[in-house]
């Protein structure tokens, strides 16, 4: 009875938990909805792989500069405040690609959502360490990462359907259209999140920010960060090019594979977070890295496949990769002590979007599109994916051993 008066939630943590998963989904789908979109937006605008890869790459460079630049001051304001002035701004982005007409506008128009976009994340990571006790962060982690599946099962085919329906711009359209709902939640119904003000050590921001980045258990933690990251930007950009053109499938097909591997994400990722907290969060990273390196390897040497047999793999693929993220993710939140929160996860959001801009783009080198269309070199990318996977572990394995000694003090 005890143990489970412990990990209940509240009502109002119940509210936080969805309130913190609808960011996710508008941030991510913002981000995701490129990739499946590539199959149409890189002939309508008449751009090459390299150049698609770089509209990619430019949101998550912008957003790991923004990040950087940020994460002095992450720990000096109430975090509500924080979050909704960048929420506001990432709004204002997604409008301008909705707007975009050329390659570079909608350069432009990224750059701008991810100097806004990429603090979101790290400013909810932190939020989510000062309300939630670090025996249910994996629960929590896996319903807010539930966002992943909702842009797959809900987001995805929707825009994707809206895409082939009107043009590319109209899954924008509807990004902004549901965010600016959860931006008046975010401003009329949560609470200020103001505890860390008090334990505050310094009010000079810049020192703050130093101070962060020098501590080397902080150091090896981010290390561990650049390698999760390359993991999933590199596979993202070419997804929809690599099944429509190698797999063989239609661009009417896509949003029924996405909304298979969704749904099964909306039960597994709940899934693993629970696992995570039961048998531990580095055992969930390790099962879920081994998961994915062998779906890995076998869906990047796909040829003509049935969509009912690529659906499975996805599946499973996804099932892995979810685990890896929810687990990692609640781990890294227990690293930083509560006065570093808001610094920690917003250099370490910035490492992970700089890492992942670094990855799309030599995905882009990696990998060489066809006269005909189709993708080549992908089974290379995929091995190099695998290795990533492979690092990771060991570096996770540190940063875990070292949660587990601060832990008992």
């Amino acid at each position: 009875m005890e143990n489970q008066q412990k990990t209940a939630f509240d009502s109002y943590q119940i509210f936080m938990i969805a309130v913190l998963a609808f960011i996710q989904f508008t941030v991510v789908l913002d981000f995701m909805v490129l990739s499946p979109l590539g199959a149409i937006l890189m002939p309508a605008l008449a751009i090459s792989t390299q150049q698609f890869g770089m509209v990619v790459s430019a949101y998550a460079f912008s957003a790991g500069l923004s990040g950087l630049l940020a994460a002095g001051f992450a720990d000096k304001y109430d975090r509500k405040a924080f979050l909704l002035f960048f929420y506001v701004g990432f709004v204002f982005g997604t409008i301008l690609c909705a707007m975009a007409t050329t390659y570079e506008f909608l350069l432009i128009a990224r750059i701008i959502t991810g100097i806004f976009g990429g603090v979101i994340g790290s400013v909810s990571f932190a939020i989510i360490s000062d309300i939630f006790k670090l025996e249910v962060r994996g629960r929590v982690m896996g319903f807010v990462q539930m966002s992943f599946a909702a842009s797959q099962v809900l987001g995805l085919p929707i825009g994707l359907y809206l895409a082939n329906q009107f043009d590319w711009h109209a899954p924008f359209t509807m990004i902004v259209g549901v965010s600016t709902v959860v931006g008046f939640v975010i401003a009329f119904k949560m609470k200020p999140v103001t505890s860390h003000l008090a334990i505050q050590t310094t009010s000079n921001p810049f020192k703050h920010l130093y101070t962060t980045v020098s501590k080397p258990h902080y150091l090896r933690a981010f290390l561990g960060t650049v390698l999760l990251a390359t993991g999933g930007f590199m596979l993202m950009p070419f997804g929809s090019a690599f099944s429509t053109h190698n797999i063989g499938l239609t661009l009417e097909q896509l949003p029924i594979l996405y909304g298979i591997t969704g749904v099964s994400s909306f039960i597994l990722g709940p899934l693993s977070g629970k696992l995570s907290d039961k048998i531990g969060k580095f055992n969930m990273f390790v099962a879920g890295s081994i998961l994915s390196s062998i779906l890995v390897a076998i869906y990047c040497n796909l040829g003509v496949t049935p969509i009912w047999t690529v659906a499975v793999i996805n599946v499973f693929m996804f099932a892995g990769i979810s685990a890896r993220m929810i687990a990692s993710s609640a781990l890294m939140t227990s690293v930083p002590v509560p006065q570093d929160r808001g610094a920690f996860m917003s250099v370490n959001s910035s490492i992970q979007q700089i890492s992942g801009g670094v990855a799309s783009f030599v995905a882009g080198l990696i990998v060489v599109k066809a006269p005909d269309g189709m993708l080549e070199r992908y089974d290379i990318l995929g091995y190099t994916v695998i290795g990533s996977m492979v690092v990771a572990v060991f570096l996770l394995r540190w940063v875990d051993q070292y949660v587990k000694h601060k832990e008992l003090g």
